[in-house]
């Protein structure tokens, strides 16, 4: 069965993780709670690779930064769609709920993603 995916890529200064995994932990939560099938949030470990662009360059990474990638995956687009709605329209999830985002939403970016290839 093919999957759908919400993917993330943020990069966020290391000070601010622990307030970014407290947004992350109930992001979790409230997307599971509404269908999603499964939710990650990944903390750079090693990103400087002999090949290709490291996420490093990518983001164009400080040295008091790493990156966070997160993805959330779905049954199809269609799924994706109705649990997204629920999600945006948790009172949870209502921007004044959070007064400090911990990271640069001008360097934040998402994409939709349709799986070709799964285990």
């Amino acid at each position: 069965m093919a999957r759908y995916v919400d993917g993330f890529i943020i990069p966020i200064k290391k000070k601010d993780l622990k307030a970014y995994k407290k947004m992350a932990t109930l992001g979790c939560k409230v997307w599971m709670e509404h269908g999603a099938l499964d939710y990650y949030e990944c903390v750079g470990e090693t990103l400087e690779t002999p090949f290709g662009v490291s996420f490093t360059k990518l983001c164009k990474l400080k040295s008091n930064e790493t990156v966070i990638f997160a993805f959330i995956v779905y049954k199809s687009k269609a799924h994706a769609a109705q649990v997204n709605k629920k999600v945006h329209n948790d009172p949870r999830m209502r921007p004044e709920n959070f007064k400090f985002i911990p990271f640069d939403m001008k360097r934040f970016t998402t994409g939709k993603f349709e799986t070709i290839v799964k285990a």
